[in-house]
């Protein structure tokens, strides 16, 4: 491989940095490759879901086949959990815990009777603040 190739579990990602023609035909070559190695091992990739994420501002956004079928271009992608745009900004995935931390809240003040903050209290810890931990930076 000529490319940076990452596998987890049930997750391959190839990624290089494309300035020129001779980074596209490697990231080519590379999808060739692997697509020529899975069907040798008998594994099978699900192209359906295979995506491009087109990173950076210059970014010529060029074109792949995996097998014979194009791969499809994706304005933002979930990578171990935080979803990435193609500005590599995760403002998106901010938004989305907030939004799921406030239904949350909601749902607790609905439905508790008592508004004591010894009730409230390991609900929200439990409940919303786990949402909001993906937002918050990390003070170390």
């Amino acid at each position: 491989m000529e490319c940076t190739l990452s596998k987890s579990a049930d997750d391959t990602k190839l990624y290089d940095a494309v300035d020129m023609l001779e980074g596209r035909d490697a990231i080519q070559r590379d999808l060739d490759r692997f697509e020529r190695w899975a069907r040798a091992n008998l594994m099978e990739s699900n192209k359906a879901k295979c995506k491009d994420l087109h990173a950076g501002r210059a970014n010529p956004k060029h074109k792949y086949r995996l097998g014979g079928e194009w791969i499809e271009s994706s304005l933002e992608k979930n990578n171990l959990g935080v979803l990435v745009d193609e500005k590599l900004n995760t403002t998106w995935q901010c938004m989305l815990a907030v939004q799921k931390a406030n239904l949350i809240l909601g749902c607790i003040k609905r439905s508790m009777a008592s508004k004591l903050r010894e009730v409230i209290l390991p609900l929200y810890s439990a409940l919303v603040r786990p949402h909001c931990a993906s937002v918050q930076p990390k003070v170390k």
